[in-house]
């Protein structure tokens, strides 16, 4: 009878914590949604400011991989910028996959990229499967009205599955909390980055590094495996 209850409780808990994910989830599309809708495929088409930031990020992101050649999946891929990034400066490719949870994120990166070599996209990790790396540019910023307990709880566990999927390693980027208090915003998320360097190297990996000194207002972990 115990083991029942426990059996139960544990499937009540798993599907309040995957609704309360899917609703994150669905408010982070309809967000996205509406900006690609409005400025279209360039840089605040994703809520970035301009491309040499956003280029700059991808920069920083793609210092996680050591490969010549490597399968890359592009989390938050937008319009699919990333991709363009890399064939630009010949990065080799085996296979890239965007993954988006943005219905019209994923329709602008299919058109603008139908006949591109090794192009793929999804919408979700686990339908991707295993890659070499995971970058996640600009994904954790956009909490809106959820608290910050239960985003943080939301990023880590997305973090999780970045580990999970990832054979080599993966990096990301998040707003910092030692931004200037008079340009932060209610609905964005300025994280603690030692946490985050906290948190990789105790779940993830003992090569770990944080960037936070390429003057935007964020940092960036790479996790190596």
């Amino acid at each position: 009878m115990l083991v029942r209850k426990l059996e139960t409780i544990l499937s009540i808990q798993n599907y309040q914590h995957m609704d309360r994910v899917n609703k994150i989830e669905d408010k982070v599309a309809g967000y996205y949604d509406k900006k690609i809708q409005e400025f279209g495929a360039t840089s605040k088409g994703v809520d970035w400011n301009g491309i040499e930031s956003q280029e700059l990020r991808f920069e920083q992101l793609l210092k996680v991989v050591v490969e010549e050649q490597f399968a890359l999946i592009d989390f938050g891929c937008g319009y699919g910028a990333t991709y363009d990034y890399l064939v630009e400066r010949e990065y080799k490719l085996s296979k890239y996959t965007g993954v988006d949870i943005s219905e019209a994120m994923l329709a602008e990166a299919k058109a603008l990229h139908v006949d591109c070599a090794n192009f793929y996209l999804s919408k979700s990790i686990e339908e991707a499967k295993l890659h070499d790396y995971i970058i996640a540019s600009g994904v954790f910023n956009v909490k809106q009205k959820e608290p910050n307990d239960s985003w943080k709880e939301y990023c880590t566990g997305l973090l999780c599955k970045f580990n999970d999927f990832s054979t080599k390693g993966f990096s990301f980027n998040m707003l910092t909390k030692y931004s200037d208090k008079e340009y932060m915003k209610d609905y964005l998320y300025y994280a603690d980055p030692m946490f985050y360097f906290d948190y990789c190297k105790k779940h993830f990996s003992k090569d770990v590094a944080l960037l936070h000194d390429y003057k935007l207002y964020e940092f960036t972990i790479i996790v190596r495996k």
